[in-house]
């Protein structure tokens, strides 16, 4: 049971993310409904449980409605934008990612949640111990979701589809199910009609298997979310989902549903613009590092220009480059084939902490601080690594989204934001304002920025430089000082507040942008979010709980409500725990794909050792060992953020496992202080409830 409801809900969340473009906020909110609705389950099932006498056969029937449901919510994930009248390349609004999430989710974690509440009156009616059973089951439960975590991150995620890895797990469940129904030795028509149909399920999972089947369903799932597209290669990787469509010759990579790359005719000027200009900006550029997106037109430009010595290309994903090879086109093999290049397979950010090289530029080729991955490349802190990292007169290169004629608040803010964040790390930061994108450019050196216009124009006949867009006139209308004033004034009255590794308020105002384009009825929703002080309200959440703890009341309705209240809030900072660690972990490395099933499955591990521990001296234990523990979930909560802190110095090093080992430590220490609450406060709110 834990071993597939994590399997399903890393595997969901992963069709989700490709959905939803892939940002924290979209993970924040699946995960939230998964966990809601999964209590909703449990609590609805848990009211007619004791009423219910084929436990056994219950049990079969809602794990084979579990997996069809999964089955079926995966393929309906996949044509959700489709449903809804959208294409692949729009976002989804807020409010339609909350209401269609919570309907999807619906049917598979209601029946995982009813799962849970089944295999406990199993076990209460088996072992005759019913304070000891809820928690034995939970025990049960977190091995089996630390395993699962385990097979994920090793198993179903390098080398299953989504399909083939829910029918796997299926006939998994099955088997144990038959075997279940066969053991229990009991007879009648529900136990025969359960165990005819479930073994015609296991041999049609089986056949589904062998014969190929299950690729069939889930190369038709693919066509259905891509109708209307060639689509040549579809493909999960550890750091996301690829999917490559070609039409006439030209070939589309998407990139967790969004568009990536073009090829080999990409989009002209958005590429001149992000390389001419900056390399003309420079009298001598002869090494630069690109960082993500070089690949596709980035890199064939800046070949262009005669005093180049050396490009060093930095590319998370391997499959990415690997499909490029795979697909090629002139200008892909041009770029990746000249002598000049250098690739390196591995997270930006990370390579540029760890290499000794200097570079007279450096290309962030990543549009906007969207996600906590992308955020990385806008902070203080990297703005700092990438001073380090260029030579005197160097030049730092990136993009934001940005128009000439519609200026948002939101839009306002987050140029505002990077924008004050580049000053407060280099001297000169010139930007080139246009419609989709200000370019950014940020130096240390005054006599190299501003940006003369006879002297870039100078340098783009001296190094003959073919470009089709960025002719004379056009670098005159570009540069013009007007448009650095225009920019100056747009973002006088925007945020002030800098961008940090761990304080990303550049993903935030991303996210808002985002919202006043699709879902425009939020935008106060997140004007109030910004001013909210969170302290404020946890203050006012653990007044009450503490005033509780301390002074225990005497009214027995009192002290039973106390026990539940406390489940509710440490449920909930469980959660938050889990989040935390997942979007840490995201900042911290820049990739999270392949390793929520491992964060997890460590939480889950904790979480088993913690419930054991307190089952094991269940009956030694009483109210004061119950406030010890709740007094250590909010110690919990106070230092994980410090130790975060401090692990975060060692984010530079890309071989740094003592800082994977506190990762994993605190997740695992978080998930051992709530799951030590639970079987406890089972006992107090028994005790009191019978009296």
């Amino acid at each position: 049971m834990g071993l597939s409801g994590l399997v399903a809900e890393v595997l969901l969340l992963r069709e989700f993310l490709i959905v939803f473009s892939g940002n924290e906020l979209s993970i924040g909110i699946v995960l939230a409904n998964w966990l809601i609705l999964e209590a909703l389950g449990s609590f609805l099932f848990g009211r007619k449980a004791e009423k219910v006498q084929n436990k056994i056969e219950v049990f079969t029937v809602i794990t084979t409605l579990f997996f069809i449901s999964l089955l079926a919510v995966i393929f309906l994930v996949r044509i959700l934008k489709r449903a809804m009248g959208l294409s692949i390349g729009e976002n989804i609004g807020l409010i339609p990612m909350l209401y269609s999430s919570f309907l999807l989710l619906l049917p598979v974690s209601t029946l995982h949640g009813a799962l849970f509440t089944s295999s406990c009156q199993i076990y209460s009616s088996l072992s005759g111990q019913r304070a000891a059973s809820i928690g034995r089951v939970y025990i049960y439960e977190t091995v089996g979701t630390l395993v699962g975590g385990i097979v994920c991150t090793y198993l179903l995620i390098p080398h299953l589809h989504t399909f083939q890895a829910v029918v796997w797990l299926a006939l998994l469940n099955f088997i144990v199910c038959l075997a279940l129904l066969v053991l229990s030795g009991k007879a009648g028509l529900f136990r025969k009609a359960t165990l005819v149909g479930l073994g015609a399920l296991t041999i049609l999972c089986s056949y589904g298997i062998s014969a190929g089947q299950v690729d069939n369903l889930h190369h038709y799932s693919i066509q259905a979310q891509w109708q209307g597209y060639h689509i040549v290669h579809y493909q999960n990787s550890p750091y996301g989902n690829i999917c490559v469509i070609e039409n006439e010759g030209q070939y589309i990579f998407f990139e967790d549903g969004l568009p990536s790359l073009i090829t080999p005719i990409p989009d002209i000027p958005s590429v001149e613009e992000f390389v001419h200009l900056p390399l003309l900006a420079h009298p001598e550029p002869k090494r630069i590092l690109i960082l993500s997106s070089g690949a596709g037109g980035v890199i064939y430009e800046a070949l262009k220009h005669p005093v180049l010595e050396a490009i060093e290309y930095a590319e998370l994903d391997p499959l990415l480059l690997e499909l490029l090879r795979q697909f090629p086109t002139p200008l892909t093999e041009s770029e990746l084939g000249d002598k000049r290049v250098t690739v390196q397979y591995t997270d930006g950010r990370m390579y540029l902490s760890a290499t000794q090289n200097t570079y007279d530029l450096i290309l962030v080729g990543i549009t906007e601080p969207s996600t906590l991955q992308t955020n990385r490349f806008f902070t203080k802190e990297f703005f700092t690594l990438a001073r380090r990292k260029l030579d005197k007169g160097g030049i730092l290169v990136l993009g934001l989204p940005g128009s000439l004629t519609y200026s948002s608040e939101e839009l306002r803010n987050l140029n505002s934001c990077i924008f004050n964040t580049l000053k407060s790390v280099f001297l000169t930061v010139r930007v080139v304002p246009g419609d989709g994108t200000n370019l950014f450019l940020a130096s240390d050196a005054p006599e190299v920025l501003p940006v003369d216009t006879e002297e870039i124009i100078a340098r783009l006949d001296q190094r003959n430089i073919q470009a089709e867009v960025l002719i004379p006139w056009y670098i005159e209308q570009k540069l013009h000082p007007g448009w650095q004033a225009w920019f100056d004034r747009f973002v006088e009255s925007g945020s002030r507040k800098i961008n940090t590794d761990l304080s990303p308020i550049g993903v935030f105002y991303s996210i808002a942008h985002w919202n006043a384009l699709f879902a425009p009825s939020l935008r106060r929703l997140f004007g109030w979010l910004e001013r909210i002080n969170v302290a404020a309200i946890a203050l006012l959440v653990a007044i009450p709980l503490t005033s509780y703890l301390i002074f225990r009341p005497r009214s027995p309705r009192l002290f039973r409500a106390g026990p539940l209240l406390c489940v509710i809030t440490t449920g909930f900072a469980g959660m938050i725990f889990d989040l935390v660690l997942i979007f840490a972990f995201q900042s911290v490395y820049g990739y999270v794909f392949s390793w929520i099933g491992f964060l997890v499955a460590s939480f889950m591990a904790g979480a088993a050792s913690g419930a054991t521990l307190t089952t094991v001296i269940l009956e030694q234990m009483g109210f004061r060992h119950f406030v010890k523990i709740e007094l250590a979930v909010m110690g919990f909560a106070l230092g994980c953020p410090l130790v975060l802190l401090v692990a975060t110095t060692y984010s530079g090093n890309p071989d740094a496992l003592l800082l994977q080992l506190i990762f994993l430590a605190l997740a695992f220490i978080g998930g051992f202080v709530i799951a030590s609450q639970f079987p406890l406060a089972n006992k107090l709110y028994l005790r009191e409830s019978t009296g």
